[in-house]
């Protein structure tokens, strides 16, 4: 029995499970054409940031606000069903400060100690865990080495990875993977450095192409295959998609770099070439591609209609152009958009209005729900077009068989959508400002 979800501007639809019958017209203006026999890629599932200052936040409010939050990621059924997160490994610029695993100086790595993660980070996740009932699925990254072992002796504002503390670094890594196993939290995946080419005033680290490359054949690559964490996946660049293509050619291309690496991580910032992701996948198309970080900057939008639109259109975007899986950046943030120790607010699809308690869902968060909830890990996109760019669409089939479609109409006018395939045919009127999912 098929199933129509909606949630619109200008209404009380918020992931909304709505009488098809009610939003059948008789007439189309676009046509949604759905092949299932054509398959592409298949989803691992969606999710958010597990940052210190997320996890803080939580611990803010009181046991009430608390889960309410968490369900609404969460909970596979009143929540919009994420089994993905992100970590920093140590501090980034939503955490409290900037901090490392072990004393300076420490290129043994004698003192690596995790205690600060398990105050507000793991115990967090574990209460996911919790309430989705599956294991989080976490993608650690560093946004800088330790002062000490880069040559402007520095967290932020740059600086490079001094090569003879390269073998130290790579081991950093292999100890942070192995303490959060004995913490009982599973690492499915590492990227080499945050955003490296971008120098910031919060914790950061230049990488070339070549030296992303040359640390992870010579040293990253090697410590991870020859240790008990040799499942762990190794992705690449971890930056925006504008530059994606040059950026991760010359290291893919390298069989002796490119066979420690599972594939490549990207940002939304600055660029919608949703095509260069692509681009990638038809270079390289035995290797992954996943979304790890994006939000709306300069702090808190309340109540802003398109920030829910801009999440949907990046992640049809992305999902079409063979992406396996979207990370948002924080799960939680405040009514200030922080906090952040170098005062980089954002916006977040879940705010914590501290002092009222409030959990706030932003318009963000129900569009990437009209994805998330509904297409599961293990789904494949499908083939689908659109004979007009009026709307956006996607399409999936998850693995009980369902068709979900994903249909976005950003304009003030209601438009009407036929989708066919295996030989059915619906025809829906699509809200002015609205997005919404059918499952068949």
């Amino acid at each position: 029995m098929s199933q129509l979800i909606v949630s619109a501007k200008e209404t009380n639809l918020r992931l909304s499970v709505v009488s098809l019958e009610q939003y059948r017209s008789k007439t189309a203006q676009v046509s949604l054409e759905i092949n299932p026999s054509v398959k592409y890629q298949s989803i691992l599932g969606f999710g958010g940031a597990f940052t210190e200052s997320a996890c803080y936040n939580l611990y803010r409010v009181g046991k009430k606000a608390r889960e309410e939050a968490m369900k609404a990621y969460f909970d596979p059924i009143e929540g919009i069903g994420y089994n993905l997160g992100r970590v920093s490994i140590h501090g980034c610029d939503f955490s409290l400060s900037s901090y490392t695993y072990i004393e300076e100086g420490d290129s043994e790595l004698k003192t690596f100690n995790i205690a600060r993660d398990f105050q507000y980070v793991i115990p967090v996740i574990k209460e996911a865990e919790a309430i989705s009932g599956q294991v989080m699925q976490l993608l650690a990254s560093p946004w800088t080495p330790p002062p000490f072992m880069k040559d402007n002796k520095s967290f932020i504002r740059g600086g490079h990875l001094l090569p003879e503390f390269a073998p130290a670094w790579a081991n950093y890594y292999l100890r942070f993977i192995q303490e959060y196993r004995k913490a009982g939290l599973h690492i499915w995946g590492i990227t080499v450095q945050n955003e490296p080419a971008a120098v910031q005033r919060w914790d950061s680290c230049i990488y070339s192409a070549e030296e992303e490359g040359n640390f992870i054949k010579n040293h990253l690559g090697p410590v991870i295959k020859n240790s008990e964490a040799k499942d762990v996946n190794i992705l690449i660049w971890d930056h925006n998609r504008d530059i994606i293509v040059e950026r991760v050619t010359p290291i893919l291309s390298d069989p002796e770099t490119a066979k420690y690496v599972w594939g490549t991580g990207f940002h939304w910032y600055v660029s919608n070439a949703f095509e260069n992701v692509g681009k990638v996948h038809e270079l390289f198309p035995d290797k992954g591609l996943l979304f790890t970080e994006g939000c709306i900057e300069g702090g808190v939008k309340m109540d802003d209609w398109n920030s829910g639109e801009r999440y949907a259109t990046q992640m049809i975007g992305d999902l079409s152009n063979h992406c396996q899986g979207y990370i948002d950046w924080n799960l939680f943030l405040d009514n200030l958009g922080g906090p952040n120790h170098v005062n980089n607010l954002c916006d977040a699809p879940i705010l914590l209005d501290i002092f009222p308690e409030k959990v706030i869902r932003q318009s963000s968060y129900f569009y990437i729900g009209h994805i998330s909830k509904f297409v599961k890990p293990g789904a494949k996109r499908i083939h689908s077009s659109l004979n007009n760019h009026q709307i956006s669409a996607i399409a999936f089939e998850n693995p009980n068989g369902e068709i979900v479609s994903v249909l976005m109409n950003k304009s003030k006018e209601a438009i009407s959508v036929e989708i066919k395939h295996s030989g059915k045919q619906e025809v829906i009127s699509l809200l002015p400002r609205s997005i919404a999912t059918l499952i068949q």
